[in-house]
């Protein structure tokens, strides 16, 4: 009797030392092959700094179909892994349409706020019926909101694969949102002006996205004719440039003052259209021709040309035409070879896990040979075509003519270019596009020229609409989104990314890289082997105990017979 209380006590000793030493020692140990339960470093070191409640509001929560639950699940770990690092963080899981006397009052709410319903199929038993989720998140700090969207859209894809797409990007989606509300804005960005780029209506959206990271600025290079070298000082003050389809060329003068902003390690992004639009006179039909802007005098040293040909793609978006006359008329979507929807199978990333991308009358890139790394990030498909200058856009005066090529096929022999550069990432160091040759202008400080660069970044894009947003009723529409198909493409996201990696922002966006395996259940096998997997659910337990019993029962006789 004293040996068993002795091991009671000795029992329950060990279980309050082991308590309390839990309470100064905390570990979690992920046994997954994908580790999903692990919380990259990039993100730890965002939410570290923490220090007053960040509270998160997840609208996933109700009646929800399977693929959707998952949605649920993985978001609640997270978020419990969030917490565990910094316990400042708070999350609660709501619907936000329970228990509200006018929900239609509540869903304008929440689409004023620009939290949209995903509209999802629930099966039961054969019977599908279609419900509103909100696949958003609300977190708030400091005094500061931001929606964050848990719902990755993803063009042609199943609701199965579109919710696995969205689990792989759930940490940067957080991570994303977390440093809007604590960002400092410690980087700057200027936007050329003064070269006939896109005005600011045109780029109201990627503005809007950016300005939550980072200062923005416009920089009009007109004052490079008047005080060059003052121009340029003023632009190094700025971490990265964005000059966003220029229509005027650039002189000299401003060719040598971006090349030595580019010396001096500034960051680039160029979206650069070669192709402009011109109406014949002769006969009236508008033809996209080639200006020469003076760029490729810059590119060219870096190991990068933008050639005189113009890409169509077999895989391309939609236009929207209309035939008929007044009342009569209908609008009809076409496959438009001159808007290639470009993917990459690239790793890097930025376009890891990214939505197809428009472009719209783009040139292919030349890669040249050069110092510095060169990777494509975006291409065309491999069924592509290019097309000399002048090239003519019969849709517009001939749509017989369209129609007919869009129903007959086009030629296959027009299409065996194979896959084109078409967005091109260039890091490392530059040599001067002016080295070797009489400058435009002297540069008094000595230590500001340079033939060659310090280790930077530039991504050019062959195509300025890439950035450009359309409007709808004076208000701007988020950029890759077309109003006519009612379609989103991966603009937004394509040109987020890159601005984030120019700006060495690398921790969060490396986050994108995380690669997730969710198993979906085969939702047709559900349904006819439902019947067969409930029998086997409630009867083979039975049947155990049953067995177990009759074991039990003659372990017993013989134990007692004897």
């Amino acid at each position: 009797m004293n040996s068993n209380i002795k091991n009671i006590i000795g029992f329950i000793v060990i279980l309050i030392t082991v308590n309390v030493i839990g309470n100064y020692i905390y570990a979690r140990f992920d046994l997954t092959q994908d580790k999903r339960y692990t919380v990259s470093q990039a993100t730890k070191d965002l939410i570290e700094p923490i220090d007053s409640p960040l509270v998160i509001d997840v609208f996933l929560e109700g009646t929800l179909p399977s693929e959707f639950r998952k949605l649920q699940t993985e978001t609640k770990q997270l978020l419990a892994e969030f917490q565990s690092e910094n316990k400042n963080i708070a999350f609660t899981f709501l619907n936000p349409l329970d228990g509200e006397n006018d929900p239609i009052k509540v869903q304008e709410q929440l689409f004023s706020m620009g939290v949209t319903p995903a509209e999802v199929e629930i099966r039961d038993n054969g019977k599908i019926t279609v419900e509103q989720v909100y696949p958003w998140a609300l977190a708030s700090y400091a005094g500061k909101s931001v929606k964050i969207p848990l719902l990755k859209n993803t063009l042609g894809a199943t609701s199965q694969e579109r919710v696995n797409n969205s689990i792989q990007n759930l940490e940067y989606a957080f991570a994303n949102g977390f440093q809007k509300l604590i960002s400092t804005k410690k980087k700057s960005v200027a936007i050329l002006k003064g070269n006939g780029e896109l005005d600011d209506t045109k780029l109201a959206s990627f503005l809007k996205n950016i300005k939550g990271y980072y200062g923005i600025a416009p920089f009009v290079l007109d004052s490079v004719s008047i005080n060059p070298e003052r121009t340029l000082k003023q632009l190094l003050n700025y971490d990265l440039i964005v000059v966003a389809k220029p229509t005027e060329p650039f002189s000299e003068a401003e060719i040598y003052v971006l090349d030595q902003y580019i010396m001096n390690g500034g960051a680039s992004l160029f979206l650069v259209d070669n192709a402009f639009q011109q109406i014949f006179p002769e006969t009236g039909v508008p033809y996209l021709v080639q200006e020469d802007l003076g760029l490729n005098n810059l590119f060219f040293k870096y190991g990068l040309r933008i050639p005189s040909k113009l890409v169509k793609d077999m895989y391309s978006a939609p236009i929207v035409l209309a035939q008929g006359t007044e009342d009569d008329s209908q609008y009809n979507s076409y496959p438009y070879f001159y808007y290639p929807l470009t993917a990459s199978a690239n790793a890097h990333p930025i376009v890891t896990n990214l939505e197809a991308v428009r472009f719209s009358y783009a040139s292919a890139l030349e890669l040249l040979e050069s110092t510095n790394n060169k990777t494509v990030l975006l291409s065309s498909s491999p069924i592509t075509g290019l097309v000399s200058y002048p090239a003519a856009l019969n849709f517009d005066v001939d749509i017989p003519h369209f129609l007919q090529t869009v129903n007959e096929g086009p030629n296959p022999e027009e299409f065996s270019a194979g896959e084109q550069p078409l967005a091109v990432l260039l890091e490392g160091t530059f040599t001067s596009a002016l080295k070797n040759r009489i400058k435009p202008f002297k540069i008094s400080d000595k230590q500001l020229p340079k033939d060659e660069s310090i280790a930077t970044k530039m991504i050019v894009i062959s195509d300025g609409d890439v950035i450009a947003n359309d409007m709808d009723k004076g208000r701007p529409l988020p950029t890759g989104f077309d109003k006519l198909t009612q379609t989103m493409y991966g603009n937004s996201d394509f040109l987020l990314n890159s601005v984030n990696y120019l700006l060495d922002e690398n921790g969060l966006i490396n986050i994108r890289t995380k690669e997730i395996a969710i198993p979906f259940l085969d939702q047709q096998k559900v349904i006819t082997e439902r019947t067969r997997w409930q029998a086997i659910n409630l009867l083979l337990p039975l049947g155990l105990l049953a067995i177990l019993g009759v074991i039990f029962s003659y372990i017993r006789k013989r134990k007692y017979q004897q």
